[in-house]
């Protein structure tokens, strides 16, 4: 680091010499949070648009197959530790068993044939579906690791396990009962509104309100989904005759899977306190 200020100081006064190099210590830690996901991401949009249609293993089941390569080289290299990784399956398992029932209700559909999969009621869901949920999880728990989380106002976790397993029974229960989210945004706004994460990036310790931390983290997972349907892997029912972008109602989806995803984190990483 004190490398790259010299270099920038050559041009730059010292104020933003410092602040430049904050800002890029922060995006290396990003990516290195994000590397399961960007990974998987990459496959994903590489195999969407150049993979040999002659191949005798389907695209998915070659996605199945990478995804549990990642995996166990994160383990292998201690990049993921146990317990991380422990948390990471019971979220891909939460991921995969919803995925099979939205499936089955025609709310997306994977349109490619594959041998690793799992069917349900005429839903159908290939096995390496279930790392884009696993890579969330990753991000989470790397990132709380590399950015040495702080809370102040945290609130308990049995109340934060409440609305998590209350957000996960909706995703269900929604298509016959009434949609409870505007409910479940009130809940998190109530519990969080006064939770504050304190991180550092390099030098200086900086602070943002937890909620919005996680609607920034729900926009990026907006726009990996629409790279990702963009290139294929799977498709909402708007988008069969045609892609077109994903819908900005998607966004509160994801926000409050964004909650699930952190509260199963916090078995790994509790809270600490500033």
């Amino acid at each position: 680091m004190p490398q790259l200020e010299q270099w920038l100081g050559r041009s730059l006064p010292g104020w933003l010499v410092k602040a430049s190099t904050e800002f890029l210590v922060f995006g290396v830690k990003q990516a290195w949070a994000c590397l399961f996901g960007g990974l998987l991401l990459f496959a994903i949009v590489a195999t969407g648009f150049w993979y040999p249609a002659d191949w005798a293993l389907a695209r998915y089941d070659f996605l199945f197959l990478y995804a549990v390569g990642i995996q166990v080289t994160f383990l292998v290299t201690r990049l993921e530790r146990p317990p991380e990784a422990l948390v990471i399956l019971i979220f891909h398992v939460v991921g995969t068993v919803m995925e099979l029932f939205k499936t089955s209700v025609g709310s997306w559909v994977y349109p490619e044939a594959n041998f690793f999969r799992l069917e349900f009621a005429g839903g159908m869901v290939p096995l390496f579906s279930g790392f884009m949920y696993a890579a969330v999880g990753s991000y989470l728990a790397r990132v709380s690791r590399t950015h040495d989380f702080q809370f102040t106002h945290y609130p308990p976790l049995w109340q934060t396990g409440l609305l998590a397993l209350m957000v996960y029974v909706n995703f269900f229960s929604h298509h016959f009962l009434p949609d409870i989210r505007l409910a479940l945004f009130g809940f998190a706004g109530l519990l969080y509104w006064r939770t504050w994460v304190y991180f550092r990036v390099w030098r200086w310790q900086h602070r943002m309100p937890l909620l919005l931390g996680f609607l920034l983290v729900a926009l990026f997972i907006w726009l990996a989904e629409n790279i990702g349907t963009f290139a294929g892997a799977w498709l909402y029912p708007d988008q069969q005759s045609g892609w077109r972008i994903v819908s900005l109602a998607k966004m509160g989806s994801w926000y409050l899977l964004m909650i699930i995803s952190w509260v199963l984190v916090t078995l790994v990483h509790r809270p600490k306190k500033t």
